[in-house]
């Protein structure tokens, strides 16, 4: 009696230490960009040069991301999450002894190979070793890290830089990275592997492949142009490679994912919510900081105080949000959760010059009450209708479009506000009417302030001054008009993802998970010493 209960209990020590090495390598992700232009300065070179850190990291991790699934069944999902612990940490020693630019973008290729696959390892982990009925609070718990990093990223990041330097982001991974580890192989239990497995060679180059091209092109497409040659070369080589990659999985006799997977309607239902709900994320979490910093003029560090906050909540949300999900189910969640944040998402692109700090901090709270509470509840519908046998290949699939997905929102919103602000300052430029009284008179009241703050003595000089100045004003006012026009992706993303909590209601899902049991093959296990 007293063994089924304790089957039907979370394992909290082996889920802390799952989330403890996610965590780490998720912060690693956001917390960087905070510290490009130090490391600019530290190393020199151009700005093309010292993105290829962050590039470099999203690359490699999304190439590596499709083999986890094939090293966790054959060597077990204890003993990878702990060597990509191991590497992770590593590599984050390597990045803090860099002294060149070239020789940081090797380490970060290092530490993503462990941090690539640290993320889709605890994933399938959780599945593995927690009761299906509690796996709401599971994944709730673990998606503190999964959501809360990306968000704290920034305000840590900044921290850091100003007052310790940039090498820190590096080291600190050091000591944490160890108690990870050493936490991981006192508590973890390893899991079944499948013995003689061969590696799908062929299919995980295709898969590599598809990633890297898509993934490169989505970062580069902005500044070489959606257009050029380059980028469609690369994108037409992505949508080829996966082309073939699903013909070669559906006929190889050990393919390196199992392509039947998408034949589930709830998973597949699941997974659009989660590409959709991470667009939405990554978008805001994009736009924020230009907001903030460009157009307010704060600092990184004040910026990161802005949206820390909303962090906050998400985090808090996340835990209830499983305890709900686990009595409840999706449904009510993803349309109640994804319609509060659908609506204060609109309210972002009332955003003015002056809006006040405590506004701006409420309105983000407030979104991110709403995706706590939905964002975790439809991803793991999804993975609840998978067998535990594949739980390693379904997080793999799902971690990969969480990483497609967030490089597209922000290819996207890029593109948006950078075509938004081109419109606006076009009409702006056409609108103002340069001879009209309103016009000569704010030409005269800057005229006055330049010769007043004794920019300029003569008064040529200084009528040329106001106009300069009246037009970096519109521009300014283009920019944020362009950033106001952006936040409606989020809103509109988000509005469409909560219909679709009604295909994850309760029903569907223990449907989907009988239909699933029965259809897919189950293969022989040998239960690892």
């Amino acid at each position: 009696m007293k063994e089924r209960e304790n089957e039907k209990k979370i394992p909290w020590p082996e889920v802390m230490a799952l989330i403890l090495g996610c965590f780490m390598a998720i912060l690693d992700t956001s917390i960087v960009n905070t510290a490009l232009p130090t490391m600019r300065a530290s190393f020199g070179g151009n700005a093309d040069s010292v993105e290829w850190v962050v590039t470099a990291y999203m690359l490699t991790s999304g190439v590596i991301i499709p083999v986890t699934g094939y090293l966790c069944e054959r060597f077990g999902n204890k003993r990878i999450y702990l060597i990509s612990l191991a590497i992770f940490t590593l590599g984050s020693v390597i990045c803090a002894m860099a002294t060149s630019n070239s020789f940081l973008v090797f380490a970060r290729v290092i530490q993503a190979i462990g941090g690539g696959m640290l993320m889709p390892v605890s994933m399938s982990m959780i599945r593995m070793i927690v009761p299906r009925e509690k796996m709401g609070m599971a994944m709730g718990i673990w998606g503190v890290s999964a959501m809360g990093a990306p968000s704290i990223g920034p305000t840590l990041g900044g921290y850091i830089v100003v007052h310790m330097g940039w090498q820190w982001i590096f080291t600190i991974n050091l000591p944490i990275g160890l108690i990870a580890i050493i936490l991981g192989w006192i508590v973890l239990r390893e899991t079944p592997q499948k013995v003689g497995l061969k590696l799908d060679v062929f299919g995980f180059i295709l898969s590599a492949s598809a990633c890297f091209a898509l993934l490169l092109a989505l970062s580069k497409g902005q500044n070489e142009g959606w257009t050029s040659l380059y980028i469609v070369s690369l994108l037409i080589f992505s949508v080829g490679t996966a082309v073939l990659f699903v013909i070669w999985e559906t006929t190889t006799a050990d393919p390196l994912i199992n392509l039947k997977l998408l034949k589930n309607r709830t998973y597949c239902i699941s997974l659009l919510s989660v590409a959709l709900s991470n667009i939405a994320m990554y978008s805001i979490t994009f736009l924020m900081p230009i907001y903030s910093q460009s157009i307010r003029g704060l600092t990184p560090l004040q910026s990161g105080q802005v949206t820390m906050p909303s962090a906050l909540a998400i985090a808090l949300m996340m835990p209830l949000s499983g305890r709900l999900f686990d009595k409840f189910g999706a449904t009510s969640l993803c349309v109640f959760g994804f319609g509060i944040a659908g609506y204060y998402s609109y309210q972002l692109h009332t955003l003015a010059s002056n809006t006040s700090f405590t506004d701006v901090q409420w309105i983000l709270v407030k979104r991110s009450v709403g995706l706590g509470l939905a964002m975790m509840p439809v991803s793991t519908a999804g993975i609840n209708t998978i067998p535990k046998q594949l739980a390693a290949q379904a997080s793999a699939i799902n971690n990969v479009v969480r990483q497609i997905s967030g490089s597209f929102g922000i290819a996207l919103i890029t593109y948006v506000m950078m075509h938004r602000q081109i419109y606006h300052n076009a009409w702006l430029s056409e609108t103002v009417n340069w001879s009209s009284s309103a016009t000569v008179i704010t030409i005269k009241n800057l005229q006055s302030t330049v010769i007043h703050h004794g920019i300029s003595a003569s008064s040529v000089m200084a009528h040329f001054g106001a106009e300069g100045l009246l037009s970096s004003m519109l521009q300014q006012q283009a920019y944020l008009a362009s950033v106001n026009d952006a936040m409606f992706v989020p809103a509109i993303l988000v509005a469409l993802i909560a219909p679709l909590g009604f295909f994850l209601n309760k029903k569907a899902v223990e449907d989907e998970n009988i239909k699933q049991h029965s259809r897919l093959i189950q293969p022989p296990f040998v239960k690892a010493p």
